[in-house]
């Protein structure tokens, strides 16, 4: 279920949640997590940011239609230990895998191609 992420305390507690998972088994994206939330809060459309959640859980999928017009997922992927910037949905094709090791100009130059 996407839940709309309507005031700051909200995605503060989804990011609490990310750090957490983070810290536990995908501790080379905690940076990347922090600076992605700054260039999605920087480059979204005014429609808000939407959160999975499960059993009233907030999970590790993001969505965010940027002011671009185009909406993208931001999900963890298990397999190559990467956050993944996705075209439209959880499931549409893979834009971009960012880790801890990609330079902050890097993840400047994705966010202005969104």
């Amino acid at each position: 279920m996407k839940t709309p992420v309507t005031d700051v305390d909200i995605l503060q507690k989804y990011m609490e949640g990310v750090m957490q998972r983070a810290s536990h088994h995908a501790g080379n994206v905690n940076e990347i997590a922090l600076a992605i939330i700054g260039a999605i809060i920087w480059c979204k459309a005014a429609d808000p940011i939407k959160v999975s959640t499960r059993k009233g859980n907030m999970k590790n999928i993001l969505w965010v239609k940027m002011k671009s017009g185009r909406e993208y997922a931001f999900t963890y992927d298990h397999k190559s230990g990467s956050i993944q910037i996705r075209d439209r949905n959880r499931s549409g094709a893979t834009l971009y895998s960012l880790t801890n090791a990609i330079p902050l100009s890097n993840l400047l130059a994705i966010f202005l191609t969104l």
